[in-house]
């Protein structure tokens, strides 16, 4: 079992950055490859960016390549989104998801009740 609780979600302007963390309770986390996805109003829930167990290996959308970056620390249990030169269609809510490492949601078994992000133009 793991359980994710998401943070860092607020309103900021375009350009700027935030970054989401999302913190993990359970013993599988460190074994547990993890995601974000996001969800905007009236849209299918997305993937965002991926990374396996040891950090190893990341994978990203394209529409936030060179702008996002997932990164984990296994010690304090919790996995991060870097969100720099934000735009307006990056507003969504943001989950974090612990299972294998694809951009499949099914793929996932874990996730956490999500985090809002509002980027204003």
């Amino acid at each position: 079992q793991v359980q994710l609780v998401e943070s860092g979600g607020r309103l900021v302007q375009a350009g700027g950055s935030l970054r989401l963390s999302c913190a993990a309770s359970g013993r599988t986390f460190s074994s547990s490859a993890m995601g974000w996805f996001r969800q905007a109003p009236g849209k299918e829930r997305e993937f965002v960016a991926g990374i396996s167990w040891n950090g190893g290996n990341t994978n990203y959308v394209d529409s936030v390549k060179g702008r996002f970056t997932i990164s984990r620390d296994n010690a304090k249990n919790t996995v991060y989104l870097q969100m720099n030169s934000l735009k307006p269609n990056d507003t969504a809510v943001y989950y974090c998801a612990a299972g294998a490492m694809s951009r499949w949601s099914t793929m996932y078994n874990y996730w956490g009740q999500g985090t809002q992000v509002t980027v204003s133009s």
